[in-house]
């Protein structure tokens, strides 16, 4: 009779492992982003270059990456089914790509396989944007007034908001660093910041426009950069942020990823398929518009000069000018 209890009672025990196993895997798995034939066409974020490799983040924490200027894309394995906001690389091997509760992933082989670095569900704050100096020092910032800042590569991250005044707790949307080191922050309902001293403490500067700014960039100019955002609004600094002036963009859609180019010029992607490129460092732009009016949500150059879109529909290949590429045949 003792026998046959015990016997029962390591039936069920091994029973209980198994199912707790299983329970395990299954929740392991359900971290991991699927792999899927259609993660080139789902909703992107943003891209970035990773030496001559491409990397591509968004939707269900699907992160791509192509080593042939975009012909091909392989999706990567991501211990995340977040939303991925933002991408960066420091050098061909370390980056780092935050999203949706706070997460940070971090990967040191050019975007092949990923770690999670930081996540802090309890805040439910989406990270927005992430920009590294170096290998080891960055920022990463988000909703409600959200930054923190690594100077050990993302090992450990501070809460950084002591740095920089936002009592209403708006949201930050990009972060980038001018030719000359400044560093421009922009968000909602017209923020504007700059750091002089490499991040230490940020100043909040008159704005020149009440809407939110979704992105930032340099241009080749010492000390001379764009924001952009809401309604087609871009404005042009000479003097490292301390003055704005606005720039005829000719179009009224929301303006949300830009890029230098290797040649000095600059392209500002938008809404409605909206493609703005400039040749005098900003000074004025030329529009033109996709046929398939999908969102563009970022951009960038490929090896070959081609470049890269990301957004609605995922990714799009177009030559410099603009215009669509040819798919390669199956």
């Amino acid at each position: 009779m003792i026998k046959t209890m015990l016997i029962a009672c390591r039936q069920c025990l091994l029973l209980v492992m198994v199912l707790f196993g299983t329970s395990v895997a299954a929740a392991e798995q359900a971290r991991q982003s699927m792999i899927s034939d259609k993660a080139q066409e789902s909703l992107l974020l943003d891209v970035t270059r990773a030496g001559e490799r491409l990397v591509a983040v968004g939707d269900r924490g699907h992160i791509l990456f192509s080593d042939d200027s975009g012909v091909t894309w392989t999706q990567a394995q991501v211990p995340s089914i977040q939303l991925l906001t933002s991408v960066t690389f420091t050098d061909d091997k370390n980056g780092w790509a935050v999203g949706h509760d706070a997460l940070v992933l971090s990967t040191t082989d050019g975007g092949e396989t990923w770690v999670e670095q930081y996540q802090d569900p309890e805040a439910e704050v989406p990270l927005l944007d992430v920009w590294f100096r170096d290998q080891y020092e960055g920022y990463a910032i988000g909703a409600y007034g959200y930054i923190m800042m690594t100077n050990n590569g993302g090992k450990t991250w501070n809460d950084w908001r002591d740095h920089i005044q936002n009592e209403d707790e708006f949201h930050y949307n990009a972060i980038t660093a001018l030719q000359d080191g400044t560093l421009i922050v922009v968000g909602e309902a017209g923020i504007l910041y700059r750091s002089t001293d490499g991040g230490i403490e940020f100043e909040m500067i008159e704005s020149p426009y009440e809407g939110s700014f979704f992105g930032a960039i340099p241009t080749q100019q010492n000390g001379s950069g764009l924001i952009y955002g809401l309604r087609g609004h871009l404005f042009r600094t000479d003097d490292s942020g301390a003055n704005w002036e606005q720039v005829d963009t000719g179009t009224g859609h929301g303006l949300f990823g830009g890029k230098l180019l290797d040649d000095g010029s600059l392209v500002v992607v938008g809404d409605s398929g909206s493609i703005l490129k400039s040749y005098d460092n900003g000074m004025t732009f030329t529009l033109k518009t996709r046929t398939d009016r999908l969102v563009i949500n970022a951009l960038i150059e490929a090896p070959n000069g081609n470049l890269i879109l990301v957004g609605q529909g995922g990714i799009h290949r177009v030559a410099s000018n603009g215009d669509d590429l040819k798919q390669p045949a199956n």
